[in-house]
C-alpha cells in the first residue's frame, strides 16, 4: 500500500518515491505526498520528474475502485515511466493550499449551521456544502461575518484519532450523510479545531484557521424541498 505522506505531514510538498505500478489507470508509488480525490475535496496535481530527466504533469490523483491504491493520472501524450523507476514527485502547492484553506472553511460551516450535510465540493476556486434545513435558508452576509468571526480566532487545527468501535458509538460525530470517514485501518483520523469543532475527517487542512484568510459566502441555493447549498469564495 502507498504510504500516504499528507497524513503525517500537509505542507510537505514533494517527495521522492519508487514506481509500483503502471496502467493506463495510473501511476502507483510505494509513498506519495499527492491527496487523492475523496470526501468532496479534489485530488492534487503536480509534477512527476523521472531519473532520466523528464518531467511528467500529474493531471490529477485518484484512488482504484478495485484496490483502494492511490493512482497518479499523468496527462495525455507522455511516455509513462516503468515499474522500479526513482521518480521525484511535486505538488502544485498554490492549488493544494488553496483546497487546505477551503477544507477547514467548511469545518467552521459546520461547526454554525444545524443541519445533516448531504453533500460537498472542494475546488482550488470555491467550495460549498449542501445541508439538510428543514426552516428558512440562513442569511449570506450573516454567515459569512460569523464565518470570518471563527477565521479570526486563529484557533489550532490539528489531527487526532479514534478507533472504529468509538466511532460507532458516537456516530453523532459524522456530519456528512453522504460520505463516510475513510476506514482502512485499525483506527479513524480525526480533526480538532480548538474550541470550535471536532469530527472524523481523512482531508488536508491548514494548521491555524487565520491562515483560511477572508471569505465570503457568495451564493445560497435551493436544491430541493429542504436541501440548501452553501458556496464560498475567498474574499480577494
Amino acid at each position: 500500500m502507498t504510504r500516504l505522506l499528507f497524513r503525517e505531514d500537509a505542507y510537505r510538498q514533494s517527495c521522492d518515491a519508487k514506481v509500483t505500478a503502471v496502467s493506463d489507470r495510473g501511476i502507483g508509488l510505494d509513498q506519495t505526498v499527492f491527496y487523492a480525490t475523496a470526501g468532496g475535496q479534489a485530488g492534487d496535481i503536480g509534477t512527476l520528474k523521472i531519473s532520466d530527466g523528464r518531467i511528467l504533469p500529474i493531471a490529477t490523483t485518484v484512488k482504484d475502485r478495485e484496490t483502494g491504491q492511490v493512482l497518479h493520472i499523468i496527462a495525455d501524450g507522455h511516455d509513462l515511466p516503468t515499474v522500479g523507476d526513482t521518480v521525484t514527485v511535486d505538488l502544485d502547492w498554490d492549488t493544494r493550499h488553496r483546497l487546505m484553506r477551503f477544507h477547514t472553511c467548511l469545518h467552521l460551516l459546520c461547526a454554525i449551521v444545524e443541519g445533516d450535510v448531504t453533500g460537498g465540493n472542494i475546488a482550488a476556486h470555491k467550495a460549498r456544502l449542501d445541508f439538510n434545513l428543514p426552516d428558512d435558508a440562513p442569511d449570506k452576509d450573516e454567515l459569512t461575518d460569523k464565518l470570518n468571526e471563527l477565521i479570526a480566532r486563529n484557533a489550532d487545527v490539528y489531527d487526532g484519532e479514534i478507533s472504529i468501535a468509538e466511532l460507532k458509538a458516537n456516530p453523532e460525530l459524522v456530519r456528512t450523510m453522504s460520505v463516510q470517514p475513510p476506514m482502512d485501518g485499525h483506527s479513524i483520523r480525526t480533526v480538532t479545531i480548538e474550541g470550535i469543532d471536532y469530527q472524523p475527517c481523512g482531508g488536508t487542512h491548514v494548521k491555524r484557521t487565520g491562515e483560511i484568510g477572508k471569505v465570503l459566502v457568495s451564493k445560497i441555493e435551493k436544491k430541493g424541498r429542504q436541501n440548501r447549498r452553501i458556496n464560498i469564495v475567498f474574499d480577494e
